[in-house]
């Protein structure tokens, strides 16, 4: 947990003299206002679960829980609201089950850190306390690239990366285009939320076309070189979908580098495209509060130690979900959760006086290719040499076919993640 302060450390013993050896034993102690503040920042799958397993494991804590939205809407199975598989409805989470575990949740948004008085701060100039604190910030979009990809830009050329509006404008504009119309993915190089996301929304658009606008296609302008499981996801796209999907690597002029959001017009290595919908996917960084905090390294993202997620730049901060250099682990829900589950038994084990247990953790991620149809992407993973490594391959369920039990797996795995990182 790195080297603890003398105030904090005669503070955690202060409580535990006050009783929490009792309250772990099963019984509560008598005035929760003595009981530490873990504050969490950012209420979404990392931040939810964390705050869920904090109150789990250590019922005495006070947990308040920070986040600008009143709401979470979730990108997991937003690519099925987009072609209409799915509400928007359905996506909208609240955070009322977060409240029934004894959660505080605050309805603010943090602009910035005090790490030597220990506090949040909030505008106008309030701040909010803690003894813990764990940041969960999510990402940003990194406008300006490509070229004319302004913040204006996703009115025309949505990206539909952050669920919600820009989900419901990508699915408008599927609607209003013509058949034998183009539309274009444009996914950028680096670090991403949701690896395979983009795949997934090509075939799923790919899908809708074929019963909507048969004679339309789909094109894939990728700036990176490979993508996850994509041997699969091409044999699928032959097989259900034959010349509908044209993916376009960045040697073949893939790397978008210009775009034109007021004629829909895509520039590459490769020349001009003029498409009916361009879907254009920003690159991303780790939300603002953790780039002005300094939580965020030179490459942009959140160096963490691998078993207590604890900040290597920023000492007693916590950093959990897309915003954290996690080793070899994916930025998806499945990983943020499994990472929020190791810090919040880190933090509690740091109250307690215990050891923090080893860190094992896994991740899924499920790709619908049709309403009836979906692939699995397991991974397993532990920590070696200081660093979250993948497991090998035999440790990790063995890649099968897509099918319709895949598609079954995701609706269920979709219901339990709620459940378990938003308690609904």
């Amino acid at each position: 947990m790195g080297v603890m302060r003398r105030r904090t450390f005669l503070r955690r013993a202060a409580w535990v003299a006050a009783g929490v050896a009792s309250a772990w034993r099963g019984r509560s102690i008598a005035s929760s206002a003595a009981a530490p503040h873990v504050v969490i920042v950012g209420a979404g799958f990392a931040g939810g679960c964390c705050a869920l397993e904090l109150r789990r494991l250590s019922p005495m804590l006070r947990v308040t829980l920070l986040d600008a939205d009143a709401v979470y809407i979730s990108c997991p199975m937003s690519n099925e609201a987009l072609v209409g598989l799915r509400s928007m409805q359905s996506l909208t989470i609240t955070r009322a089950g977060l409240e029934r575990a004894g959660i505080r949740f605050v309805q603010e948004h943090a602009t910035g850190i005090d790490p030597r008085g220990r506090r949040v701060r909030l505008p106008g100039g309030s701040a909010v306390a803690y003894d813990t604190l764990v940041v969960a910030p999510g990402i940003r979009f990194l406008y300006g690239t490509p070229e004319g990809y302004d913040e204006s830009a996703p009115l025309r050329m949505p990206h539909a990366w952050q669920a919600g509006p820009q989900t419901q404008l990508l699915a408008a504009q599927l609607r209003a285009m013509t058949d034998g119309g183009t539309v274009a993915i444009s996914v950028p190089a680096g670090l991403m939320r949701c690896p395979p996301g983009p795949y997934e929304r090509a075939s799923l658009v790919a899908d809708w076309l074929r019963r909507h606008r048969p004679r339309s296609k789909v094109l894939v302008f990728d700036a990176n070189n490979h993508f996850p499981r994509q041997d699969v996801f091409t044999a699928a796209w032959q097989r259900m979908y034959p010349g509908m999907i044209e993916w376009i690597a960045p040697v073949d002029g893939g790397a978008i580098t210009r775009v034109d959001s007021k004629t829909c017009t895509l520039y590459s290595s490769s020349g001009t495209h003029r498409v009916a919908v361009a879907n254009v996917i920003p690159p991303q960084a780790p939300g603002m509060l953790a780039a002005d905090s300094g939580l965020a390294a030179g490459h942009g993202w959140c160096p963490v130690k691998p078993t207590t997620f604890e900040s290597q730049l920023l000492e007693g901060v916590h950093v959990i979900g897309d915003a954290c250099i996690a080793g070899a682990m994916p930025k998806s829900a499945s990983a943020a959760r499994s990472q929020a589950l190791q810090c919040a038994a880190a933090v509690s084990a740091s109250f307690a006086g215990g050891t923090v247990p080893a860190a094992d953790f896994d991740s899924v991620c499920y790709s619908m290719l049709s309403a009836a149809s979906a692939l699995a992407i397991h991974g397993k993973f532990s920590v070696r040499d200081e660093e979250i490594r993948q497991d090998s391959p035999a440790a990790v369920p063995q890649a099968q076919a897509p099918s319709a039990e895949r598609a079954r797996e995701a609706t269920a795995w979709y219901e339990r993640m709620r459940l378990q990182c938003f308690g609904v």
